[in-house]
């Protein structure tokens, strides 16, 4: 008989208490203006051969693709800010290699998916709120998350609210922010000249977020989904959506995520880069406080900037697939 009053028990019903409180709301009010990117903008990919699928969820379509064989491991490749998932083509040919399926959709407002032109219509909620009904519309089961810069705020959020779906998460220059921590500098300037500045060169501000460069038709590719401003507004508001202050409206959420975490016992392994201002570092915190990343084999990527999968897409790839290898799902 278990003692109620045990560490084991008392992990349940903390785990009980965060998905309860992390319970999605409804979605929200379908955007009042969208905008969708011509696939013209599209055509001169040269690296990206993978077709989108579409899915309606709340009045936007949200593109995915989805490679690979339908019984092996499944890969969820979640993008961040600025990007799509083009960035990704690095890392997919490896996992497919190692007999992975591979879904990397695109978040509301970037790549190929629906692009709210109203600043009022984005949120982090409605983010988690959309990307969470579409994987329970794509019926995805079995997971391993893969996730970086916003595609950790949104995909950690997704674990905690739908943990039966995920056997294990990778972590890499990302984390669940609740506005306790310094912010750093390197963050501020980054928001600022997504608020302010009237110049907003996607793909050369990819560029600058990897150690390694970035090669001019990957730069063309990047700025593909944003042929005129109003397509851009997502990646214009999404830095400002960062939690950095207690009174962040996504704080107590964040929080009870942390919570949530803090009860993870299946494999979690971080893979953070050196050569990140933003988030290096951030991986020692994630180390000791989730018990499923305890004994994983937890690397540090070097010569790699903050789209660690640019500048070492195969490596870390490769890491994910020994991981996933190493690490069996109970079926």
């Amino acid at each position: 008989m278990v003692d109620p009053s045990s560490n084991a028990v008392a992990d349940i019903r903390a785990r009980a208490h965060a998905q309860a409180t992390l319970a999605v709301p409804q979605l929200p009010a379908p955007p009042r203006d969208i905008l969708r990117t011509p696939d013209a903008c599209f055509a001169l990919l040269n690296d990206f051969p993978y077709q989108p699928h579409y899915t309606e969820i709340g009045g936007l379509r949200i593109a995915h693709i989805d490679e690979g064989p339908r019984d092996g491991p499944t890969v969820l490749l979640m993008h961040g800010e600025p990007t799509w998932s083009y960035l990704y083509r690095k890392m997919i040919p490896v996992l497919l290699a190692a007999g992975c399926r591979v879904i990397a959709p695109d978040l509301v407002g970037f790549g190929r998916s629906d692009k709210p032109s109203r600043a009022a219509d984005i949120s982090y909620l409605a983010q988690v709120q959309w990307m969470t009904a579409w994987m329970d519309a794509s019926g995805l089961q079995h997971l391993t998350l893969f996730c970086q810069d916003w595609g950790s705020l949104i995909g950690l959020r997704m674990v905690a609210q739908a943990p039966e779906r995920f056997d294990r998460v990778v972590l890499a220059n990302g984390g669940l922010p609740t506005g306790t921590t310094a912010t750093p500098k390197a963050f501020k300037l980054w928001r600022a000249f997504a608020r302010h500045s009237p110049w907003f060169p996607i793909g050369r501000i990819v560029k600058a977020g990897c150690a390694q460069g970035l090669e001019p038709a990957a730069i063309a590719a990047y700025n593909a989904p944003f042929p005129t401003r109003a397509h851009s507004q997502a990646a214009r508001v999404l830095p400002s959506l960062v939690p950095t202050d207690s009174s962040d409206p996504e704080r107590e959420r964040n929080e009870r995520a942390w919570a949530f975490f803090k009860t993870w016992d299946k494999p979690f392994l971080t893979l953070f880069s050196n050569r990140d201002p933003i988030t290096r570092g951030g991986e020692k915190t994630w180390q000791k406080s989730v018990p499923g990343a305890k004994h994983q084999p937890h690397a540090t990527i070097r010569g790699a900037g903050h789209f660690l999968q640019e500048d070492r897409g195969p490596e870390v790839a490769q890491a994910v697939a020994d991981f996933i290898r190493c690490t069996p799902a109970a079926r």
